[in-house]
């Protein structure tokens, strides 16, 4: 036993990549994370405000907006409704649909009259954990965000008070909003609620990730534990990608401004013109992430492995010298400190690749509801 114990010392001494995937596994499944290897963070993460990844939390309601199943139900109608756009054909589901991972798998999804939008759909999976919506956090709260598709001119293209005036008008709406508010008068507001209690009820099942850290030790391969750990480790996913949510609910820029290009986008700083948040993007959920390609803002990644690959790079964008000592000078974006060369070979990427896929589920199908008359 000595013997063993001293040959695993001295392969961790001549071998610093050397891990005891056994004794991971006991770790990592063993159903207390304060256990855990430490997590390697950069120092710009605030250590105070850091949460590890885990199972989520119960799904947190606003006070100014309790759940009701009476609620949800009017929200699920008014989210498959295409009544509220323009057109009459584009509903919010029309991005989200529930067969496509809640979103459409679309490099950047169409709209009124097949306009295509900026970005990349971001999935509505397990939104109620978010604290700001839409890729530049431009809504505060899921019903704050459940106002902006109906109006932009890209994609419901509808005055907000002629879609509130329409569903209105529709007598098959008058006895759900009397059971969801207890009258049948019909508000923005009204709608705005309803819908975002019907999305904080689009969550994901239990993970092969949640059953594994919730004790199930053999939910895992080697090579998704090892992945684990990388995740937590040398390949600096944490950083960003924590919480239970798997995303820091933050801001950062990873050098996909696409700085002098047709597809250019200042993200962030379109909403609060600090000139700190050029190029910053919210850090998107890997929860599902699986069923949600393509990915990045843009949409321009078909595969996992490419995002991987581009962080594994330090993502080495150059500056486009040309507009240096010009008027665009101050907007030159600068990334995010903690992107870096990461060093990781194809085992570990392949390893660091499955156990992300482990955060996913199969895809579920839901019942369209039938539209009021």
């Amino acid at each position: 036993m000595l013997f063993l114990l001293c040959l695993t010392a001295y392969k961790s001494v001549e071998n610093p990549d050397y891990i005891d995937i056994q004794e991971l596994r006991k770790l990592y499944s063993g159903g207390d994370s304060s256990k855990w290897p430490a997590a390697e963070l950069h120092e710009n993460v605030d250590k105070s405000k850091f949460q590890d990844i885990g199972v989520l939390p119960a799904v947190p309601y606003p006070a100014y907006n309790p759940y009701s199943k009476e609620k949800e139900s009017l929200g699920k109608i008014l989210f498959f409704d295409p009544r509220l756009s323009k057109s009459g054909q584009i509903a919010c589901a029309s991005c989200h649909n529930p067969e496509l991972g809640w979103t459409d798998n679309l490099t950047r999804s169409f709209g009124h009259d097949r306009q295509t939008g900026k970005r990349n759909s971001m999935t509505i999976l397990n939104s109620a954990y978010a604290t700001s919506l839409f890729w530049d956090g431009r809504a505060s709260s899921l019903e704050n965000q459940a106002q902006f598709p109906v109006a932009d001119p890209l994609e419901m293209n509808e005055k907000l008070t002629i879609a509130v005036d329409k569903i209105a008008k529709i007598k098959g709406y008058n006895s759900l909003f009397v059971s969801a508010f207890g009258d049948k008068k019909v508000t923005l507001e009204r709608i705005q609620y309803a819908i975002a209690t019907f999305e904080r009820s689009i969550n994901s099942p239990k993970s092969k990730f949640d059953q594994f850290v919730s004790g199930k030790s053999d939910a895992f391969t080697d090579s998704q534990v090892k992945g684990m750990h990388l995740f937590r480790t040398k390949a600096q996913c944490i950083n960003c990608h924590n919480t239970p949510y798997f995303s820091d609910n933050q801001f950062h820029n990873d050098g996909q401004t696409l700085f002098g290009t047709k597809n250019e986008d200042f993200g962030r700083y379109n909403v609060t013109k600090d000139e700190k948040d050029i190029g910053k993007f919210r850090t998107p959920t890997l929860r599902e992430v699986v069923n949600t390609k393509p990915w990045m803002h843009h949409g321009h990644f078909p595969s996992l492995l490419d995002v991987v690959e581009l962080y594994n790079l330090g993502n080495p964008s150059p500056v486009q010298k040309k507009y240096l000592g010009t008027a665009r000078d101050s907007l030159i974006p600068k990334t995010d400190p903690m992107l870096r060369k990461l060093d990781l070979n194809k085992e570990e990427i392949n390893d660091l690749l499955a156990f992300i896929e482990t955060l996913s589920t199969p895809t579920r199908r839901i019942i369209v509801p039938e539209m009021p008359k």
